[in-house]
């Protein structure tokens, strides 16, 4: 994972610290000494994610975020405080100025870089959201950055999941009225719960009987409308090592026995507003996006966006010195599809397929219609490992079970190819970036079908 952090501290030894974890880690690190040359570094550079010292001389930490927050360029940019106080008020104080996340000195290493890359992942879809904003030419940036003034965290809809009754009462006490809480004793049906209930946030306690809670966090993230839903896990001391964990596979974020009311209260505030916004940019994008640029058939993006998008990502990925990876497929013998059974159903399948392909792919992933039986997928910031997963992913998604037919006729099956090319070169165009995946695409054509192929410059 590559992003540029900038670390914010008045003692250069910190600075020091900090710069060598994360540039072991291979992130591409900004140092700033002061609140004033902060805000002006992120100002004029694409900054992912601020380190932010709070105890600083003219102007500290919490004001600081609180300006960059208050920007509509800079509001988006996800903060990290880092200081050596430890009151709970602190803490609340950092959330409610517009904090992701607040860590006491000293820090372990482990947490840190997993809430770096946690805050990473959020920034990179974000910016994807906002990327195919500009492509649209329709949306306005600036009217989604003020939708989020309008946003508040009131009236919350919580799945609390928790087997301790009394535990979860208190819980549900400490939120309860500003919020909507649903208190679930069975862990076992929070997948199917949050598919129904329409919620803003879960929380689950670690401390669960008999069932392991990021298991439980794992399946309520597979429905389709509750992959983007924010999870706080509620922790013990001795629950650290797995917490990190949880961190890492996508939890947003945790609190320690014992909770205190007033920083459980704006981490979910925290958490709701940012989900509220997120959904505020998914709807701008959906409804300003004319209709020229979208795939009827399939609701798929059309060639024309995607060529256009292409080029854009292209050139952030070669000025970030980023990866950035394109999937070609092509569904195996279609034609005959059409010619036995009629365009009809073979318009059905083009649908489900798209249905599978958008099920498939990550959420920073742009999927599109390429022509015909064709589709593409473009992956920023994506190695030569990820694409080949996220591809066998998509291929064995369509292989695995056959396309349901109309009118009781035996399903379909159906097979894909896949053609995988990054950018590689300074110089690699769009057009030569499609055109090796072309060429790893009828290699995979011709060695068989049904197979990915990765095609090198």
């Amino acid at each position: 994972m590559t992003a540029r952090v900038l670390i914010v501290d008045d003692i250069p030894t910190n600075v020091r610290l900090l710069e060598a974890r994360l540039t072991a880690e291979y992130f591409d690190v900004r140092t700033a000494s002061s609140g004033r040359e902060a805000l002006a570094i992120c100002d004029s550079e694409d900054i992912d994610i601020v380190l932010l010292d709070v105890m600083m001389p003219e102007m500290d930490g919490f004001e600081v975020c609180q300006r960059l927050k208050s920007s509509q360029k800079t509001g988006h940019i996800p903060v990290l405080m880092i200081t050596a106080l430890d009151q709970p008020s602190d803490r609340v104080r950092g959330l409610e100025v517009g904090a992701d996340d607040f860590l006491t000195k000293p820090v372990d290493d482990i947490q840190l870089m997993a809430r770096v890359k946690s805050l990473v992942r959020l920034k990179a879809l974000t910016d994807e959201l906002r990327a195919r904003a500009k492509t649209g030419q329709e949306i306005a940036i600036e009217d989604a950055m003020r939708a989020m003034d309008s946003i508040n965290s009131e009236g919350g809809r919580i799945l609390l999941v928790d087997t301790d009754q009394r535990h979860a009462e208190r819980i549900r006490g400490y939120l309860s009225p500003a919020n909507h809480v649903d208190v679930l004793a069975n862990p076992a049906d929070a997948a199917l719960a949050v598919a129904e209930g329409n919620y803003e946030l879960a929380l689950v306690s670690m401390a669960l009987t008999d069932f392991d809670p990021l298991r439980v966090c794992s399946q309520m993230r597979t429905g389709e409308l509750s992959r983007t839903l924010p999870i706080i896990l509620i922790a013990d001391e001795a629950d650290r090592p797995r917490v990190v964990r949880g961190l890492d596979l996508g939890v947003n974020d945790f609190i320690m026995r014992p909770v205190e009311r007033n920083e459980l209260s704006a981490r979910v505030r925290t958490q709701i507003r940012r989900q509220r916004y997120a959904v505020e940019l998914r709807q701008s994008v959906t409804n300003t996006l004319a209709l020229a640029v979208t795939d009827e058939l399939t609701g798929l993006y059309n060639r024309r966006y995607f060529d256009r998008h292409l080029s854009l990502m292209l050139e952030r990925a070669r000025e970030q010195n980023r990866d950035m990876a394109v999937m070609l497929i092509d569904m195996d013998f279609f034609k005959s599809v059409n010619d036995t059974h009629g365009h009809d159903i073979g318009d059905a399948v083009l649908r489900e397929f798209a249905v599978r392909l958008r099920r498939n792919i990550r959420g920073v992933d742009l999927a599109c219609r390429f022509g015909g039986e064709e589709f593409v997928v473009l992956m920023p910031d994506t190695d030569f490992r990820q694409a080949q997963n996220v591809a066998e992913r998509v291929r064995t998604a369509v292989a695995e079970r056959a396309f349901e037919m109309a009118g009781g006729r035996a399903p379909l099956p159906i097979t894909v190819s896949v053609g995988l090319a990054l950018n590689e070169t300074q110089t690699d165009t769009p057009e030569i970036i499609l055109k090796r995946a072309d060429v790893a695409l009828y290699r995979a054509k011709r060695e068989g079908r049904n197979r990915v192929v990765f095609d090198a410059a």
